[in-house]
């Protein structure tokens, strides 16, 4: 005799009457996975550091609400999630970039603030946000792939990339049946991107759209496609997904 197999949820794709949370959807990545949710949707609250930023997303995608956030700052997210409804279903969380410095170089001070946000935040986020969580919602974070490869001024980078994976493993466990997961970004065109490269961001392009295997450089819509299957799709926890168009894969 066979056990007939026990009931699952099909994902549908759809997060239809479902409120997502965007830590860092002022812009970038966090914009425009908001932007996928609402298409698919979903209704959103948004937080950011820069207020005009912030304002502008809020107003295009109509969102719930919003609110200005460090994630450094372990009182206010305990204060913004206390604030939520008792039934999100979602959560995102994607924020600036780690120092890039060589180790002779490094400000240690601002490497420690860096890691605190990637790291301890994704903690905070995690600790804060479960009891708000509907059964069965998720929690995504956004980390890099730094620590595949090493390289010069990648010290923090790496250790942040290397953290975020370990946290979510064991949060997955430890906060189920809530769902944890990540995605490990590449290069991704970004504004923080072109911040950080100045007048080099043209040339980065040229070498990517030359050598990585998908022959383009990633964007936004890419990763936010991710962050939407994590949500949708409710078999999937405790994983880290790369999304860098195979740029680990190049000798």
């Amino acid at each position: 005799m066979t056990t007939a197999p026990a009931t699952t949820a099909v994902s549908t794709g759809s997060l239809a009457g479902q409120i997502v949370v965007v830590i860092g959807g002022s812009s970038g990545i966090g914009l425009e996975t908001a932007r996928q949710a609402r298409s698919a949707g979903a209704e959103l609250i948004l937080t950011g550091r820069n207020r005009a930023r912030l304002d502008r997303a809020r107003d295009e995608i109509k969102a719930l609400s919003s609110a200005t956030l460090d994630l450094g700052d372990a009182a206010a997210i305990e204060f913004f999630f206390s604030g939520l409804p008792a039934d999100i279903d979602h959560v995102f969380v994607t924020g600036g970039g780690p120092p890039y410095a060589g180790i002779l170089d490094l400000d240690f001070d601002e490497a420690l603030r860096a890691l605190d946000e990637h790291l301890l935040g994704s903690l905070r986020i995690a600790r804060a946000c479960a009891p708000r969580l509907q059964t069965g919602g998720s929690l995504t974070f956004v980390t890099g792939t730094h620590a595949r490869r090493p390289g010069i001024g990648l010290s923090i980078a790496a250790i942040a990339a290397v953290g975020v994976p370990a946290i979510v493993a064991n949060a997955a466990v430890e906060l189920a049946p809530m769902r944890v997961n990540a995605i490990a970004a590449g290069f991704v065109d970004t504004p923080l991107s072109a911040r950080i490269l100045g007048d080099a961001l043209e040339g980065r392009r040229a070498e990517l759209r030359a050598t990585l295997p998908i022959r383009r450089v990633v964007g936004p819509a890419d990763v936010a496609a991710v962050a939407i299957h994590l949500m949708t799709n409710t078999a999937v926890t405790g994983a880290t997904f790369d999304v860098d168009g195979g740029q680990q894969l190049i000798p």
